[in-house]
């Protein structure tokens, strides 16, 4: 049975046997839970769908918050992406940000998505995996198996440090998530376990000390945002650790990193509305308007 103690201790244990991570894994899973292995990988496929649908709901033009605050990005994105051939970034990176736009706005007016880890979060796992499967015509097989990956690194970063804006800031939040999505992407693209490890750190690095500073509270102004950044941090971290790029600080100690930093973070910066954007002149004006 895996411990899911460090990511160290996945990557050896995969490379040992000379499997995939996510392959370890859902074996692990499977066996730990008293499941077949189908009926565990029917499941996450299941979750896959969900996603898939939190894009469309998400994309749609007259999808608002509930607060009112936000709304739209989603559509707004496609619609540049579709008139600019891709603006600055290019088609495929262009509509991966629509998806993540999407899916974050999707869960600000209520929709069905899946926490990857988080709700806050939610856009990054989904904007980089369904760009692959839809785009880039992987497998759906494989798309799913990865999240079997992004799952138990996941599930390491909860138990050494965070996956909690509360608790460690938005690092905790976004910075996890990326993480995640990095080790994923990597898997997807053929790289080994050592470089999917090598993805989750370079993510990490690049997201260290990022607070959680919600406007009026609500998961929405600067957090959806905040997935497109990711989002983007984890395609550029899969492509520097499939380039051979290595971290140079191993990820365990990324992620332990990350924990210390969260722990140092003052109250008003970690999902409050104490601090940051949210105690600006105009964020207190938008949560004005919000409350009254």
């Amino acid at each position: 049975m895996l411990k899911y103690e460090s990511i160290r201790s996945l990557t050896e244990a995969a490379e040992a046997k000379g499997v995939k991570i996510s392959e370890l894994v859902l074996a692990d899973q499977a066996e730990s839970m008293e499941m077949s292995e189908q009926e565990l990988y029917d499941r996450m496929a299941d979750s896959f769908r969900v996603m898939q649908e939190s894009v469309k709901e998400g994309q749609k033009k007259d999808q608002r918050s509930t607060s009112g605050l936000t709304g739209g990005e989603g559509w707004h994105m496609n619609q540049y992406a579709e008139a600019t051939n891709g603006g600055l970034c290019g088609p495929f990176m262009t509509r991966a940000i629509a998806r993540a736009l999407a899916v974050a706005g999707c869960n600000a007016s209520m929709g069905r998505i899946v926490a990857a880890p988080t709700a806050g979060s939610c856009g990054i796992l989904p904007g980089c995996l369904i760009s692959l499967f839809e785009d880039r015509g992987f497998s759906e097989h494989d798309i799913v198996m990865s999240m079997f990956t992004a799952g138990a690194f996941g599930m390491v970063i909860a138990a050494n440090a965070s996956i909690a804006g509360a608790q460690g800031g938005c690092q905790a939040e976004c910075g996890s998530a990326s993480g995640m999505a990095a080790a994923a992407l990597v898997e997807v693209m053929g790289g080994t376990p050592t470089q999917c490890g090598d993805a989750c750190a370079i993510a990490i690095v690049n997201q260290l000390g990022l607070v959680c500073d919600p406007v009026a509270g609500l998961v929405e102004i600067p957090c959806i945002k905040r997935n497109v950044s990711g989002l983007m941090i984890a395609f550029s971290s899969a492509d520097l650790a499939l380039a051979g790029i290595a971290p140079k600080i191993p990820v365990d100690e990324c992620i332990d990193a990350m924990r210390d930093v969260g722990n140092v973070l003052p109250a008003a910066l970690k999902e409050t509305a104490g601090g940051g954007l949210a105690a600006t002149p105009t964020g207190l004006k938008l949560q004005e308007q919000v409350f009254g």
